[in-house]
């Protein structure tokens, strides 16, 4: 049975339809056509339809596609006319009419092109083709395949003016689009910008990152399970290190500047979407990452608009939206592109990179990137001292950057970590190298300035700490000080006496950046048994920069008011106005007192004979100034001043221990008495008793006469104690004690005496508290 005909209109009169001859080529597949049309079978084809008349007045031209050079071609070519029609062609010409029963979102699309493509977008049919999505949202995943598909047949031909005009076109429509319904259009949208990417044009790459950037600031309600976004990553990344130098083209810089903005898309697109690509993952952040620093390394002042900038502003907000789990997946890549760049050693840019990276995440995050810095610096232990000092520069600007809190839950870790370098530089220092092979030569200079940015780091983070946690590090720092027959050595077994005198100081230095800005409200507190006893000890030692270290600490320890500077100035001249210094002083807290009557004599003692050695220098007599004068205003109370005129007079006899002799502040009483040799003798006092300057008021012939009377009396006291009786020598020593409680009497009577009254009349005198008599169960 023959298939049956379509019906096709009449043609106008004189035009004719050539005849197909033969079959259809192999390989040619017609297009599909509407409902009810069938295509004939070419062989039997026995007549040629009769078309009804056209209106008056309308005619139609032959397309000159339409023009047949050859029989033998004419079938070929007639089809492919026909296809051409059907997809893409307007409504002029032989097929027209088969235009016309093209779908409506074809012909929509189609209107939107203009003749010329520097004419730009149609904006009226953009209007009607918008109404026409918006009205029938199930036709815009073929509205987007159909422009897809136009765009690709422009981009082979190299027809960019279309190409520019369909990208429009697109992006209009999912601004339009509904939040429901512009997954429909999302994958045929990629799918373009793909191609775009992927052509060898920078303005075509340009063309589609601003593109795909107006698509990342939109909101999207209904998640997409299947959305990829590594082709994007991987590109953006590429364009970030460009290089392009075609003066024809575009430059290097909007290139990169376009890549770093497509990269700040691609995370504000799926940074906060669980369900999308996980950007966080390492394959991903060792891409963006470094292409972001490589453009952050080129910043200059005053350049606006430049992609360092552009950099500054994406990392910061990639930072900014990093969650507890990413901080190490963002950070691993930043130590990584600084180890292979050795920017290590520069130092400026390294701390640039970590000053924005504090800065830009969360807070409660901070103590993260300190750990990830110590973990990376020792696995650098082994590195120049260069590239250590870095890093150890490095963690200090983060320390001081974030206040309480930055260290986290691991505080005596950090510390040891720090510690553990200092020893590791000191061995270093000592052996000429920086490895265990001996391959590698390092300086005394270079493991110096390590030694010292350790020290500085110390105590930044020593400064974010509470008070408590405070004490708790000078109390760590100091268990790891070596002292021989208490603690163990810190270096190595090769470093000897020499190694462990310079951890010694190191860790002095160290415990000197913590107490430096140690603030406590009392004393019991700041100076504990467990830490005093250990570092009074170290006033012992031979090594007079130890003992300066000593000394500078107590004074930053018991320095609560901060008198210290003010008195660092005076010590410059040889007389100076007091009141001029405007010290800060207050009462002795009850604290205060009972530290005074635990630790006062021992601290004095140490103080002493830390000053009697004979290489003390000038340094370490005005240290020794400034901490007496400080106790002074500290401890300002009757009992603290005596001591310190009895440690004072003290350290100006010979230079022999009198504090153990513990003399009575009748001592001191005494120098109002006449400095004739008798009244000397008579008193019991000795010519070593008195300070130099009163020395040189006596001739030689009183001084010979009192040394002579001193050795008589020794010499009678020896032989009492040899052959006296024990009845004898207990009297003769309670007469002495008498004398002594008689002086104190003196003494407390001066001290606890009234003024005088305005009216002339001396006031009753007040019972001394010695004198009181308290009931036997009264508790005081």
């Amino acid at each position: 049975m023959p298939a049956t005909l379509p019906r096709f209109p009449n043609m106008p009169r004189g035009v004719t339809v050539p005849t197909l001859l033969g079959s259809l080529p192999r390989g040619i597949n017609p297009p599909s056509l509407p409902r009810g049309v069938t295509l004939p079978s070419l062989p039997s084809l026995p007549s040629l339809p009769r078309f009804p008349s056209m209106p008056r007045g309308v005619t139609m031209s032959l397309p000159r596609a339409v023009a047949m050079p050859t029989v033998s071609q004419a079938p070929r070519r007639l089809l492919q006319d026909c296809c051409s029609v059907f997809d893409h062609q307007t409504a002029g010409g032989l097929c027209g009419c088969c235009w016309a029963l093209r779908p409506r979102y074809k012909r929509l699309v189609d209107n939107i092109f203009p003749e010329d493509p520097e004419d730009g977008l149609v904006k009226a049919n953009m209007e009607k083709l918008t109404f026409f999505a918006l009205s029938a949202p199930e036709k815009l995943d073929r509205i987007a395949a159909y422009l897809l598909e136009r765009l690709t047949r422009d981009l082979n031909r190299h027809r960019y003016g279309y190409v520019c005009i369909a990208m429009e076109a697109l992006e209009q429509l999912l601004l339009a689009c509904h939040c429901q319904s512009i997954n429909l259009l999302v994958e045929s949208f990629l799918s373009t910008l793909r191609l775009l990417l992927e052509a060898d044009k920078p303005h075509l790459h340009i063309l589609a990152t601003n593109s795909f950037v107006k698509f990342a600031n939109i909101e999207e309600d209904t998640p997409s399970y299947h959305r990829s976004y590594d082709f994007f990553v991987s590109r953006f990344s590429e364009m970030c290190h460009s290089e392009h130098d075609d003066p024809d083209e575009l430059s290097t810089f909007r290139i990169r500047v376009s890549g770093i903005r497509g990269l700040q898309g691609v995370v504000r697109k799926t940074v906060d979407n669980e369900l999308q690509v996980n950007i966080w993952e390492p394959r991903h952040m060792e891409q963006i990452v470094p292409a972001l620093l490589v453009n952050l390394e080129q910043h200059t002042p005053n350049d606006s608009g430049s992609p360092a900038e552009q950099t500054e502003v994406c990392f910061r907000e990639l930072l900014g939206r990093a969650a507890y789990g990413h901080i190490n997946n963002a950070i691993r890549p930043v130590l990584m592109h600084l180890d292979s760049h050795s920017l290590w050693e520069g130092r400026g840019f390294a701390v640039r990179c970590f000053q924005i990276i504090m800065y830009s995440i969360q807070s409660q995050h901070s103590h993260l990137v300190i750990q990830q810095l110590l973990g990376h610096l020792d696995a650098n232990s082994r590195s120049p001292a260069s590239v250590r000092a870095g890093i150890v520069e490095v963690l200090s600007e983060a320390a001081v950057i974030e206040a309480t809190g930055s260290v986290g839950p691991t505080v005596l870790e950090v510390f040891n970590t720090l510690l553990r370098q200092l020893r590791q530089s000191v061995d270093y220092q000592l052996t000429g190298y920086y490895d265990n092979a001996g391959k590698h030569k390092t300086t005394s200079s270079k493991e110096e300035t390590l030694q010292d940015a350790v020290i500085r780091t110390i105590g930044s983070f020593a400064n974010t700490l509470p008070v408590y946690q405070r004490s708790e590090v000078m109390l760590f720092i100091m268990g790891k000080i070596p002292v021989p027959g208490i603690y163990p050595a810190l270096g190595s077994p090769n470093a000897g006496f020499e190694g462990s005198r310079m951890i010694q100081v190191m860790l002095l230095k160290s415990l000197l950046q913590v107490s430096e800005r140690y603030e406590s409200s009392n004393l019991l507190t700041a100076l504990p048994s467990s830490f005093l006893e250990p570092l009074l000890s170290f006033t012992l030692m031979e090594d007079p920069e130890i003992r300066l270290l000593v000394l500078s600490i107590l004074t930053s320890l018991i320095d609560r008011r901060h008198n210290a500077a003010r008195l660092s100035g005076a010590t410059a001249s040889a007389a100076f106005d007091v009141s001029s210094l405007e010290l800060k002083e207050d009462r002795s807290s009850r604290q205060d007192i009972l530290f005074v009557r635990k630790h006062a004599q021992r601290l004095y003692r140490h103080v002493f004979l830390a000053c009697k050695e004979e290489s003390s220098s000038h340094s370490h007599y005005q240290q020794l100034f400034i901490l007496l004068a400080v106790l002074s205003v500290e401890l300002a109370n009757e009992e603290v001043m005596v001591d310190l005129i009895r440690l004072v007079l003290a350290l100006q006899v010979r230079h022999e221990d009198r504090l153990a002799k513990r003399k009575s502040v009748g001592d001191v009483v005494s120098l109002q008495m006449e400095m004739d040799p008798q009244s000397l003798v008579r008193c019991n006092l000795t010519f070593e008793m008195f300070p130099p300057e009163l020395n040189l008021s006596l001739s030689p012939e009183d001084r010979g006469f009192v040394e002579e009377e001193e050795r008589r009396k020794r010499l009678e006291v020896v032989e009492r104690f040899q052959t006296a009786p024990f009845e004898e020598i207990a009297a003769h020593c309670g007469s002495r004690a008498s004398l002594l409680q008689s002086k104190l009497d003196q003494v407390f009577d001066l001290i606890i005496r009234p003024p005088p009254s305005p009216s002339g009349q001396s006031p009753p005198r007040s019972t001394p508290l010695y004198e009181m008599k308290f009931p036997d169960l009264c508790v005081y």
